[in-house]
């Protein structure tokens, strides 16, 4: 077994267990930093892929700015932990079944004559991996990725629309009337006597 496959196999125990902390452990909080971890092991799986560009854009997009999205959404929700926790047992078969359907489909996807730890192919010093992913990323698979763009502009809305709040004692601006507001409305026209000064 050489270096590469051991160090394979550590990041991957540590993905596979932060991942399972991430659907029970009990604070929202601590899962979302979990989600971290889970996400700093994949990035360091693809780099023994010499998948570098696609590692750092998992460190610097998901870590550094959805995280945070994550931890201000769920700290804004006010979630309770109790009802949660009640729901779980009653959504776990669910859960597996999906669990299950997702390792088949994965199992499809990788084959089963795969499915070993084969060294990825050795490229040369002047091998741009962004490049080749560039290529591959605007001609083959446009279309989904353009689809995806959409779907993540519908969960910013969605997540927006979630979190938008109207407390009752809170004033709140009108455009539309402000926009349409006159002259009149605003200003009175007092005529007055002038009176002498003492």
């Amino acid at each position: 077994m050489g270096f590469e496959n051991i160090v394979f196999y550590v990041f991957a125990a540590i993905m596979v267990f932060s991942a399972l902390m991430v659907i029970t452990v009990k604070n929202p909080v601590q899962a979302s930093l979990f989600l971290v971890l889970t996400f700093f092991s994949c990035a360091a799986i693809w780099m023994l892929l010499e998948a570098e560009f696609l590692a750092i854009t998992l460190v610097l997009v998901y870590v550094g700015a959805v995280m945070v999205l994550f931890l201000f959404v769920v700290m804004m929700l006010d979630i309770n932990v109790a009802r949660m926790r009640a729901a779980f047992i009653q959504y776990l078969p669910i859960g597996v079944a999906v669990l299950f359907t997702m390792m088949g489909m994965m199992y499809m996807v990788v084959g089963g004559e795969n499915l070993g730890l084969e060294p990825p192919l050795r490229h040369a010093a002047d091998y741009n991996n962004t490049r080749e992913l560039g290529l591959v990323l605007y001609t083959v698979y446009v279309y989904p990725f353009e689809i995806a763009a959409v779907i993540l502009l519908v969960a910013i809305i969605a997540a927006i629309a979630l979190t938008l709040r109207r407390r009752p004692k809170t004033k709140y601006q009108n455009p539309d009337l402000q926009i349409a507001v006159k002259r009149d409305d605003r200003i009175r026209m007092v005529k007055m006597d002038s009176e002498e000064t003492k």
